[in-house]
């Protein structure tokens, strides 16, 4: 080998661990970063000696697409928990009774008092107090439930506007990938770009992808709606504004196709997105419809009937009186009911009523319906008729999801239940799911992410071959040095 050639070999390695130290440092820096790879420098051999062929990085598909895929879950039922620990502010603090239940047990408990004394007009007012409450814990609880679902159509909201602003982030780093690939630069900072705002797509809804040449990449839903090919796919969503038990959500569309609803093709639990549809649509729905049970129970258990010798007069509303008064509700699922529900001014004190009504009936205001013909202060056959009334067996509508038949305190002890359970199941899974997610984050990161040791390791074998290359060139100066001398 000449000097010359010698001399080319040396220098060029002295180039390339230059150009290596500088990839070692930018791995250092971003040590701490989850979503920074491992840059590697690829060292081939070439004529008059060695030089880079390219940079690439650490890379492992099955741990991103499983570190994804547990982002999803985590998101999704982390928004399902927060949802029911919302809703479960209907109940109160236990010890303070607010409840629903506790309203209907307690009324239940002075309404007994009250037909062991029905002389006492405290006690009257007492039992009629205690069913203004029961009424009023229905009403706020149907408030709290809206909330809750107008809360979960803003997070929507907020969801597809971050869904759509990352997807035009992703369009210009997609686009400088594939300038990058195609003209052989290096575009690994780009790659974990990508990467980073996969997985923030992926914490608002499930995704998959696939990458085509030049490193192009596609996103599908998980469920294979288009997201991402070439360009962004639009993601609408039409918000609404309040919230009534009534009230039907919209759904969310992908490039024109229903994406969430009764049309939508995601899945119930993939994302934020489909898991706050599953909130609005479904759960608050169903814990809604077990307040509108206990509300038409009530309504109904407290009917009054014509007391004529030949009775001719339909039934209608006592001490319990909703929206669609003068009628009756009908015997199955009135939706919102329970927002409506409320105790008849003409027996409430604090409207000017009587709570004599309570025991004497005719409190719609028609004599007819009057079960105390004699107006006897020791009337309580009308109040025990009530309790009888208030115990007795009830069928409920199935959607309701707390029990189709059993009395009004049982259905709503078991609502109670239903709800203590989906949010205790939903926490736990929640914790679950964020261990894995943290956990996958954890392995993509230990296969693919910087590892200060070894990089601390590889810096050292540079430094020695920066200084074998710089012998070698001192020596081949000194050489020179000789021959010129010889010549000379």
């Amino acid at each position: 080998m000449s000097l010359s050639i010698g001399m080319d070999v040396a220098v060029s390695g002295l180039s390339v661990t230059a150009e290596q130290t500088s990839i070692v440092s930018r791995n250092i820096s971003r040590a701490g970063d989850p979503h920074a790879s491992r840059k590697i420098a690829n060292v081939v051999s070439a004529y008059g000696g060695v030089r880079i062929a390219s940079i690439t990085r650490a890379a492992d598909k099955a741990l991103l697409e499983k570190m994804l895929a547990a982002t999803t879950a985590a998101s999704a039922q982390a928004a399902i928990a927060k949802a029911l620990e919302a809703l479960d502010q209907t109940n109160g603090d236990p010890e303070l009774d607010a409840s629903p239940a506790a309203q209907l047990a307690k009324f239940g408990s002075t309404l007994q008092q009250f037909s062991q004394a029905p002389q006492d007009p405290i006690l009257a007012r007492t039992a009629v107090t205690a069913a203004r409450d029961l009424a009023n814990a229905l009403n706020a609880a149907t408030d709290i439930v809206q909330q809750v679902r107008a809360q979960a159509d803003a997070d929507i909201a907020s969801s597809v506007s971050r869904v759509n602003d990352l997807l035009a982030k992703f369009e210009a780093v997609n686009n400088r990938i594939k300038l990058g690939t195609a003209s052989n630069m290096d575009v690994t900072d780009d790659l974990d770009e990508r990467d980073r705002l996969l997985a923030s797509i992926s914490e608002e809804i499930g995704i998959r992808t696939v990458t085509r040449g030049e490193n192009d990449m596609v996103i599908f839903t998980d469920n294979g709606l288009t997201l991402f090919d070439t360009r962004p796919r639009a993601v609408t969503f039409s918000p609404t504004q309040a919230y009534i038990p009534a009230t039907m959500g919209a759904a969310v569309f992908v490039d024109g196709v229903a994406g969430t609803g009764s049309t939508g093709m995601m899945g119930t639990a993939s994302g934020r997105i489909a898991a706050l549809t599953q909130v609005r649509d479904s759960i608050a729905v169903t814990y809604q419809s077990q307040l509108d049970e206990i509300a038409r129970g009530l309504i109904s258990a407290f009917a009054e009937s014509d007391q004529s010798a030949t009775p001719t007069l339909p039934d209608v509303p006592g001490l319990f009186t909703w929206a669609g008064s003068p009628a009756l509700p009908p015997a199955s699922l009135q939706i919102g009911i329970a927002g409506s529900i409320k105790i008849a001014a003409s027996v409430d004190p604090a409207q000017g009523g009587n709570a004599n009504l309570l025991r004497d009936g005719a409190i719609s205001g028609n004599p007819a319906y009057r079960y105390n013909a004699t107006g006897a202060a020791g009337f309580s056959d009308r109040l025990n008729g009530l309790l009888n009334s208030l115990d007795q067996q009830r069928t409920f509508d199935p959607s309701a999801a707390a029990g189709v038949s059993g009395t009004l305190s049982n259905f709503a002890s078991s609502s109670v239940a239903w709800l203590q359970a989906e949010r205790k199941a939903a926490t736990e899974a929640s914790d679950y799911k964020a261990t894995l997610a943290n956990r996958a984050s954890d392995a993509l990161s230990s296969a693919t992410g910087v590892n200060l040791d070894d990089e601390m390791t590889l810096l050292l074998e540079l430094e020695r071959s920066y200084q074998a290359s710089s012998k070698l060139i001192g020596t081949i100066d000194n050489m020179f040095g000789a021959v010129l001398a010889m010549v000379g």
